[in-house]
């Protein structure tokens, strides 16, 4: 299923589809691969030992490719000049989807959609969903050799009294006036309490790979010694300790699921409503008001 024309140019960004490109590219697939990995890609493949091509211009990366593998993060411009680049040089593309939202969103830049000859996916629900937004396009399930390593690395349930909370930009302040991720953290603050958690425990805050360095001092300056920030080096150090993990719509949420622990979505009543699909996550709000 994985098997595509080469070289292959790997071009990716953002973390949630270069942690699904970078593992398949670490398995050993296409060994002639060309990659260009930028922002938080970068700081990925940096941990990983890949026998690949590495490359710092996009022209270097596609010219010449058999085919280009890209993601389909929102945080910056690569992956879609590469989509494009590939489709004026005739160059077979296929876009990774790492989530479940904002599809068509993440195939346009200022007003241009730019769609790949195939798209990839790794579970039922990202299937659906994209023949739902693309009907007639192309789309194949692939292995998500991430989530198996990351669960074998993340283990059974650890111990920890502590519940790391999973941040990520809310890129809306749902009409208040305060970021959308900090009323969602004060929303879990105010209400951890109907978790039954034991004593003792905190909040573990990790930042989203987009978000800038110290965008939560302040916050967990004014929830100390309730709030620490995550120092972990990656997901599965930060997720092995806990049983419990708590965030907004992170796709993290979902390994979080799979490993056995206790996944809590942090939106408030008057955010939009959660568009995981995934039955088992808990909705805070939900236990807020009494709903089963």
């Amino acid at each position: 299923m994985l098997e595509l024309p080469g070289p292959v140019a790997v071009v990716c960004h953002d973390a949630g589809a270069a942690n699904l490109i970078l593992a398949w590219l670490e398995a050993g697939h296409w060994p002639r691969a060309r990659l260009l990995a930028a922002g938080p890609a970068a700081i990925i493949a940096g941990r990983m030992d890949l026998s690949v091509q590495s490359c710092t211009r996009l022209e270097d990366a596609v010219a010449g490719a058999g085919s280009v593998l890209t993601g389909t993060g929102w945080a910056s411009k690569l992956e879609h000049e590469a989509r494009a680049a590939a489709r004026a040089w005739g160059i077979h593309s296929v876009a990774v989807l790492d989530h479940w939202v904002n599809y068509q969103a993440r195939l346009e830049r200022g007003g241009n959609t730019v769609l790949p000859d195939q798209l990839w996916v790794t579970d039922a629900y990202a299937l659906a969903e994209a023949h739902r937004c693309f009907p007639g396009m192309e789309v194949r399930m692939q292995p998500n050799l991430y989530l198996e390593k990351t669960l074998r690395l993340v283990g059974t349930p650890g111990a920890s009294p502590d519940v790391l909370y999973l941040a990520e930009p809310a890129r809306s302040d749902w009409g208040r006036g305060l970021p959308g991720e900090l009323q969602a953290l004060d929303y879990f603050v105010e209400h951890m309490g109907r978790l039954g958690l034991r004593e003792g425990a905190r909040l573990r805050l990790r930042q989203h790979p987009q978000e800038p360095a110290g965008k939560y001092d302040a916050w967990i300056a004014a929830h100390h010694p309730l709030a620490v920030l995550d120092h972990h080096e990656d997901l599965s150090s930060a997720m092995a300790p806990v049983a419990w993990v708590a965030g907004c719509e992170t796709a993290a949420l979902a390994i979080a699921l799979a490993s056995g622990r206790q996944a809590i979505c942090t939106l408030p009543p008057w955010a939009p409503p959660c568009r995981l699909p995934h039955q088992d996550l808990i909705h805070l709000k939900l236990l807020v008001r009494g709903t089963p």
